[in-house]
């Protein structure tokens, strides 16, 4: 007969955990962006249930309902109105393709004259139309899956919040660090959220009011819908708003306006430009400061693998890898230079309030 020592056991244990958790992974995947969201905002709001039900020794249950209540307005409910309005915004549109593409070509083949050099064809923008589609199936499908996820949310959230100690304590009793690194992960966690479930939010929005102050100001057509693309398009890496001004400063040169696009084309690089930089100083400075190139490549993964989702849980997941990997370099490596930090500028903001009971609940 094989006897089979504890050591293994605890090794079969974990085989068996792993097999487990890929099968649900794999059958799970469509939910996987409710379950980051749940965990993203109950790290938000884990110190108000904390208030509630320490301090004011409220129930639990009411606690956390009203704390969910709270995720909805604030949280959830703009997220999806803005996902579906951009989507339905975007498919009642009607583009007459062949007469801009005719325009484009007319003032193309104006320049082409001066310089005497062909720059691009008619045949050369074929790809528009089908552009244009796939960016409307895209978002479309992204709407769908926000909304699915937002019911996991509410669901996960809920549960979260109702056993906050236990499942605290639960999560960092298997992190395998030592227990100033597990402090470290749970600050830098707070810090990554703050600056992305916040930061970029707040960044779209002041854009986005600039952007309409001059849609209004420059008689641009549907000036509503493309300030709310405007705040959208700050989420995109390195081209951001202006994706969506300078085509429309283009429009006017198209139509022979070109007074009016050149002063328009210097409003969004001056204004809506400079007010994009003042903005991220300004919220660098109450936010975590994350490196530009973790949000620009956390960005574009996030979008592909969760959709709208994508932009606070992309920057996140690839935050925790240069983490992770910074730990392994000051931990291990001798004479390494490496701080156990993602953020920048990290403030110090003192321990919770209510910091988490490792005695068992009541």
């Amino acid at each position: 007969m094989i006897k089979i020592n504890n050591n293994q056991y605890k090794y079969i244990l974990i085989a068996f955990l792993i097999l487990v958790g890929l099968i649900f992974f794999k059958q799970g995947r469509p939910f996987l962006s409710g379950i980051l969201g749940a965990s993203t905002l109950f790290v938000m709001m884990r110190n108000q249930m904390a208030y509630l039900t320490e301090k004011r020794k409220w129930n639990r249950a009411l606690s956390a309902s009203l704390l969910l209540l709270e995720a909805l307005l604030l949280f959830l409910i703009p997220l999806t109105s803005f996902a579906l309005l951009i989507v339905d915004s975007l498919s009642g549109i009607e583009f007459d393709i062949q007469l801009w593409l005719t325009q484009a070509e007319n003032f193309i083949n104006q320049i082409e004259d001066r310089i005497g050099y062909n720059i691009i064809t008619l045949d050369n923008l074929s790809f528009l139309p089908k552009l244009g589609g796939s960016t409307i199936q895209f978002l479309a499908a992204s709407s769908y899956s926000l909304i699915l996820n937002s019911i996991v949310v509410l669901f996960v959230l809920y549960y979260m919040l109702y056993n906050y100690k236990g499942f605290e304590r639960g999560f960092k009793e298997i992190l395998p660090f030592r227990d100033e690194n597990k402090q470290i992960l749970a600050d830098e966690t707070k810090e990554i959220i703050r600056a992305n479930a916040i930061g970029i939010p707040l960044l779209g929005i002041i854009q986005g009011v600039f952007a309409l102050i001059g849609y209004l100001i420059f008689g641009i057509d549907r000036p509503v819908l493309f300030a709310i693309l405007t705040a959208f398009s700050t989420i995109l890496p390195v081209i951001g708003t202006m994706a969506v001004w300078i085509p429309l400063g283009i429009g006017f040169f198209v139509g022979g306006e070109y007074l009016t696009g050149f002063i328009f084309l210097m409003y969004g690089t001056f204004v809506i430009g400079g007010v994009d930089n003042v903005a991220r100083f300004m919220l660098q400075k109450q936010l975590a400061d994350i490196h530009p190139l973790i949000t620009i490549f956390g960005v574009i993964l996030g979008l592909q693998m969760f959709g709208f989702w994508g932009v606070i849980f992309g920057p996140l997941l690839l935050s925790y890898l240069v983490l992770l990997f910074n730990m392994y370099r000051h931990d291990y490596i001798p004479g390494s230079k490496a701080k156990p930090r993602v953020t920048t500028n990290l403030k110090t903001r003192g321990m919770p309030k209510y910091p988490i009971n490792n005695k068992k609940d009541k």
